[in-house]
Parts: structure tokens; C-alpha cells; sequence
């Protein structure tokens, strides 16, 4: 019997396959230019908060081309080609485009609702420290918020040996103080993550019955692995541990925005497919 086996690139689907190029061009792009001329790229494509003056809207998107070393570019590309293969064949290139493109700027922007808030809270509590600079409040702060901050933030508190009783404190203290929110303002946010979870919920939503194995040998069913990530990602992202860099909360988001959206393209009869 005479039958067609692909090979290498032709077993991915268009889109899928673009993906990967695109992502992995980006990552080597940051690393030879940072390498070789000292031109840092995620300045630019990195997402930053709308009041850092890093900040440009374009980053909405690009942020998701933009990875933070290889084993996170590795681990979302593996995710992206794992579970998003077979939703590209069975919705067809371009309506698997645009809900990797809204779930990945759906997860942006709740990520950054979520910035806005906590910046919020940074703000109203410095604005009263401002008003009443008494140690104890600037010492309250910074224990409340010292979590929100980039982890750095810890050698600026263990290089403070000033003491309440020392004059220049209270200066020194607000300086450290307007460090934290200068610092949380300032950190970039990278990766396909959003979007790559947005895949996942629409593979658990479309095949919730399929097995997925666990480290290749535990299996589970899909929509109980989507619903533990999903309690497992907003646990995470509650407990807000100072050192865990992951952007929780932007996971969530695309898982969000993609359960809308297939909802929204379910109600219309879009390519109708059985839940």
C-alpha cells in the first residue's frame, strides 16, 4: 500500500509553523544584538506599564514574540506546537491566527488591569506617607509592598542601614520607597504564555474527553489538566510571591479571553463545532 508520510516542517500547520519561525528568530535577534552591539530589543518590544516611559502600544503585541531564555521560549513553543496543531486543522489558518492574537493581547490587558491596580494602591499609600512622613508608615510600606516590586528591590532594603534616629532617614527611606514604584512601573513582561494558554482552554473546551499525559506518563483528561492550570495559575497569582516572576494574572487573561471568544463564535454558528 503506497501512502504520504511528511517530514520535518510540512507536519506543522501553516500557522503554527510560522509561529515557531517567528519566535525563534526574535530570541536569537535579542541575544546577538544584545551580544554584539548592546542594543537591548525587549526595551522596546518588552510590555511595560502605560506610565513607564518605556511604554508604546504596539507592545500589546510584540511583547508575545519576546521570550526571557530558552527554556521559556522552549516550553511555550512545545505547548504552542502540542495543542495548537490540532485546533489550526480543524479551524482553519486564519480563525486559529486571530484567536492566538486575541488571547495573547486579551492576556496584555489584564495583566495590566492588574498593574493598575496594585499601582493604585502603591500610589495612595505613598501619597499618604508624603502627607505624614513618619517612619512607621514608610516602614508599613514597604512591607506591604515590597511583594508588588521587582525581586531587586531586596539589595536596596539590605544596603539601608540607616535607623529611625538617624536624621537623614526619613529622607532615605522615601527615596527607597519611590525605588519600589519606580522599579514595579518599570518591569518588563515578555513571552507567549497568554496566548499559549488561551490555546490550551480552547483544546480542553474542543476535546475535554482527550488524554493528555503528564510528564509522558500520567494520563489525565483535558479538562480536568485545563482546570487544575487554571487554579493552579490564580493561586499563584494571589499569593503574589516577591520571587516568582511569572505573570499569573496574564495567564488568566488569555484563558479569559479565549473561553469568550469561543463562546462568542459558538453563539454565531462560526465553523460550529459540539462542546
Amino acid at each position: 500500500m503506497n501512502y504520504y508520510r511528511p517530514g520535518g516542517f510540512s507536519l506543522l500547520p501553516t500557522i503554527i509553523k510560522n509561529l515557531l519561525i517567528i519566535n525563534a528568530l526574535f530570541f536569537l535577534a535579542t541575544i546577538s544584538l544584545k551580544q554584539a552591539i548592546g542594543f537591548d530589543l525587549e526595551e522596546y518590544l518588552a510590555l511595560y506599564y502605560f506610565d513607564s516611559p518605556n511604554f508604546k502600544p504596539y507592545q500589546f503585541i510584540s511583547y508575545m514574540f519576546m521570550h526571557g531564555g530558552i527554556s521559556h521560549i522552549f516550553f511555550n513553543m512545545f505547548a504552542l506546537w502540542m495543542f495548537g496543531k490540532v485546533l489550526e486543522e480543524v479551524w482553519g489558518p486564519k480563525k486559529f491566527l486571530i484567536y492566538y492574537l486575541v488571547t495573547g493581547v486579551g492576556a496584555a490587558v489584564v495583566h495590566t488591569f492588574v498593574n493598575w491596580w496594585t499601582m493604585s494602591s502603591m500610589m495612595t499609600d505613598f501619597a499618604a506617607i508624603q502627607n505624614t512622613p513618619s517612619p512607621d508608615l514608610i516602614l508599613k510600606f514597604v512591607q506591604d509592598h515590597l511583594s508588588n516590586a521587582n525581586p531587586k528591590i531586596y539589595d536596596f532594603i539590605n544596603q539601608w542601614s540607616l535607623t529611625p534616629n538617624d536624621p537623614a532617614y526619613i529622607n532615605d527611606a522615601m527615596s527607597i520607597c519611590t525605588r519600589i514604584i519606580d522599579m514595579k512601573m518599570n518591569i518588563p513582561t515578555v513571552g507567549a504564555s497568554g496566548a499559549v494558554y488561551g490555546v490550551l482552554l480552547a483544546f480542553g473546551m474542543m476535546f475535554p474527553n482527550s488524554l493528555i499525559y503528564v510528564f509522558f506518563a500520567i494520563p489525565i483528561k483535558a479538562k480536568f489538566f485545563v482546570i487544575i492550570y487554571g487554579a493552579m495559575e490564580l493561586w499563584t497569582g494571589i499569593m503574589n510571591d516577591p520571587t516568582d516572576n511569572v505573570a499569573h494574572f496574564a495567564h488568566l487573561g488569555g484563558m479569559l479571553f479565549g473561553f469568550i471568544l469561543i463562546k462568542l463564535w459558538k453563539k454565531n454558528d462560526i465553523n460550529r463545532f459540539e462542546m
